[in-house]
């Protein structure tokens, strides 16, 4: 069953009809017509996408729900497996690898249908997609060849192009090779793409310096793909950017401990600096201290939430919609972080399962429980059947249990037999609660589950 937590403003889409344009108190959110007697593997939420205008929630059944305006509508798409929203753009991702998107700056003639843009990509060969981040009105897609293309505005250089030469495109082109990672945000002119040798580059919008270029970068619109020199030591895990600021996790490599560095114009991602801070560095504020890991954080146009390992929601930046849960109208940026109350939750699981997501003026909090199975051998050909990969939680020890899971990973490696004897190599020197936790990241590809083992298994 759904666990959606909102708070924000209520407003380009309207999510509750009978409340306020501005929502300050977290609230719990139901869909429509919810029926609680539906299979509770179809209710279950894998990811929230929310900007400006548009919120897409997507289940684990590979379906999504699209809120424009006020009237929620099914995306008439099958097996989804990812989606992200920018400003006035939307993708989506299916199993089958290939890539929907809509909008102004995607398809000039009906920007509210989507259209296959992996197949108008020229290299045959480089159609199949693993990954797509929206910018604020541009899509990324990373290939499986590890090629990312860019498709949409490049007003601000964001595509890595002369701006004065091609101010948008509706075909993606060829932006750089070698690439592991992008990274970019929903209302976000600029993009950040790191490579397999953990080198970082970005393009776009510079003036505030939210590229991190340092002072010796004077241009506001980076045009080409420049490297960012001096990153913080460490392992990048995520980069998130706002409308004028970035925010970096770095996973110190000695005592993999996880650290936030951000970069821009700070007044709004509410850090009390009020300047332009132009390359990253470290936030270190009280709050923090004794929080434990950071297991998940999003960030919005102006707003920043960040999920820790002790079961802490913090929030800083701009609160004039209510997008930190807080009721108070003494000041709408919030000079040091705060920790938003939430409404008690219906479920007692892990805190591993709850995530955040920022809309432009909006926040998401959402958990879903893992499915149980009380036939194994049964739901295992549905799930073979269906070729659905979720996140499965077998709360046992039984070592058959293991097994199966080989079985499942067979499949979601495509059969690599390589893939599958290098990871039983790592499975057989951890317990069975650890195995599982590596299986759960594999299903969802969600690196917060247990970042020790992830670094353990990221090759894979």
């Amino acid at each position: 069953m759904n666990e959606i937590i909102f708070f924000g403003l209520n407003n380009y889409p309207i999510l509750f009809k009978n409340e306020s344009n501005i929502i300050k108190k977290p609230i719990q959110f139901k869909f429509e017509n919810e029926n609680e007697n539906e299979n509770e593997n179809e209710k279950q939420i894998k990811q929230i996408s929310s900007s400006y205008f548009s919120t897409i929630f997507l289940f684990k059944n590979g379906k999504a729900i699209e809120y424009l305006n006020q009237n929620p509508s099914k995306i008439q798409i099958e097996n989804i497996q990812k989606v992200t929203v920018g400003f006035l753009v939307e993708a989506i991702l299916t199993i089958e690898r290939n890539v929907f998107a809509k909008g102004i700056n995607i398809n000039t003639e009906n920007p509210n249908e989507f259209i296959n843009i992996s197949s108008l990509i020229e290299d045959k060969n480089d159609r199949i997609i693993q990954d797509i981040v929206s910018g604020r009105y541009s899509i990324y897609l990373l290939t499986l060849n590890q090629n990312v293309y860019g498709i949409g505005s490049n007003e601000d250089g964001q595509l890595g192009f002369d701006y004065e030469t091609l101010d948008k495109t509706e075909k993606p082109i060829l932006m750089m090779k070698n690439v592991s990672k992008i990274f970019s945000g929903n209302s976000s002119n600029h993009v950040f793409l790191l490579n397999s040798n953990q080198e970082l580059f970005g393009c776009g919008d510079n003036y505030h310096g939210q590229l991190g270029l340092g002072d010796s970068i004077k241009e506001i619109k980076i045009q080409k793909l420049t490297k960012i020199q001096n990153i913080p030591k460490g392992k990048i895990i995520d980069i998130q950017c706002g409308n004028d600021y970035s925010i970096m996790l770095i996973e110190d490599e000695n005592d993999e401990k996880r650290k936030l560095y951000s970069c821009g114009f700070d007044k709004n991602n509410g850090l009390a600096r009020f300047k332009n801070i132009k390359k990253f560095t470290e936030i270190k504020l009280s709050l923090f201290e004794n929080d434990g890991d950071i297991l998940d954080f999003s960030v919005g146009n102006e707003h920043t939430l960040i999920l820790t390992s002790n079961s802490k929601l913090i929030g800083f930046g701009n609160n004039e919609f209510g997008q930190l849960g807080k009721k108070s109208l003494f000041s709408s940026y919030k000079s040091n972080p705060i920790q938003i109350k939430l409404p008690k939750l219906r479920f007692n699981e892990d805190i591993y399962n709850y995530h955040v997501s920022c809309g432009y003026h909006k926040s998401f909090f959402y958990y879903s429980p893992p499915p149980s199975f009380s036939n194994l051998e049964e739901d295992l050909i549905k799930l073979f059947e269906r070729k659905e990969f979720c996140d499965i939680s077998f709360k046992t020890e039984n070592g058959e249990i293991i097994e199966a899971h080989k079985l499942i990973l067979k499949y979601r490696l495509n059969q690599n037999q390589n893939q599958i004897e290098k990871l039983k190599e790592i499975i057989s020197k951890k317990s069975i609660k650890e195995s599982n936790q590596i299986f759960e990241m594999i299903y969802s590809n969600n690196s917060n589950i247990n970042p020790k083992l992830y670094s353990e298994i990221k090759k894979l």
